[in-house]
């Protein structure tokens, strides 16, 4: 199976305030097959977040390659990568990350809007549907649960029908139960569309749910 996501010899090096080089990622290199579902993992500081990140052009690395559906991320500018991510990549927070400005519709409907799809309502409530939000178009963030916000940014990570998926431990902020239930939907969200899958989680049974995972240590792949 063809890989969605190619990386080679990926390193993230910043400047600390005493202006030492600090290496949050040295030599990353992975491959991820369209369909694949890929947990991250590591303590606290061994670089996930930051390569979820530059996985999703959301950053760019110090050197090394990364290659989203068979185009180069690594090397553009922030306007590029959002271009190549619109259609693309789908992303859920644990923060949620919603307009707080707009209703659950209107917030499902944007990244629609922005790839340029001209039927993004009906793909909006196609998806808020999909999670059970139906009855909830017209509510804003401030007017929903913890839960069904996370369902909202559910909704709105697929309703561009993208190739790729990227959470960020997207149960963080939800209790128990309500964190089972979007679980469920994620991989059966994932499962349906054939999505590519990358997670970040600290939680093991999580991972173990996934078809692979990759776990980091000091900015390195464990062998």
């Amino acid at each position: 199976m063809p890989s969605v996501i190619q990386v080679v010899n990926l390193t993230k090096t910043v400047r600390t305030a005493a202006s030492e080089p600090l290496t949050i990622l040295d030599g990353v290199s992975l491959s991820i097959a369209q369909g694949e579902s890929v947990a991250i993992v590591g303590a606290s500081g061994s670089g996930k977040t930051t390569l979820l990140s530059l996985l999703a052009g959301l950053d760019t690395p110090t050197s090394g390659t990364i290659h989203l559906d068979g185009l180069p991320v690594h090397d553009q500018d922030e306007d590029a990568r959002a271009a190549l991510r619109a259609g693309r990549v789908g992303f859920v927070f644990q923060s949620f990350q919603l307009l707080t400005g707009f209703t659950a519709l209107e917030n499902v409907m944007l990244p629609c809007e922005l790839a340029g799809q001209k039927d993004a309502r009906a793909k909006a409530t196609a998806a808020l549907e999909a999670v059970g939000l139906g009855a909830r178009l017209t509510h804003y963030p401030q007017q929903l649960s913890g839960g069904e916000q996370q369902r909202v940014a559910l909704a709105r990570a697929f309703a561009g029908e993208p190739k790729i998926l990227f959470a960020d431990e997207p149960t963080g902020n939800l209790d128990t139960a309500t964190g089972g239930k979007i679980i469920e939907q994620l991989f059966a969200l994932n499962h349906e569309r054939n999505a590519t899958l990358v997670l970040v989680t600290h939680d093991e049974a999580l991972a173990a749910r996934c078809s692979r995972v990759l776990r980091l240590r000091d900015g390195r792949l464990d062998a």
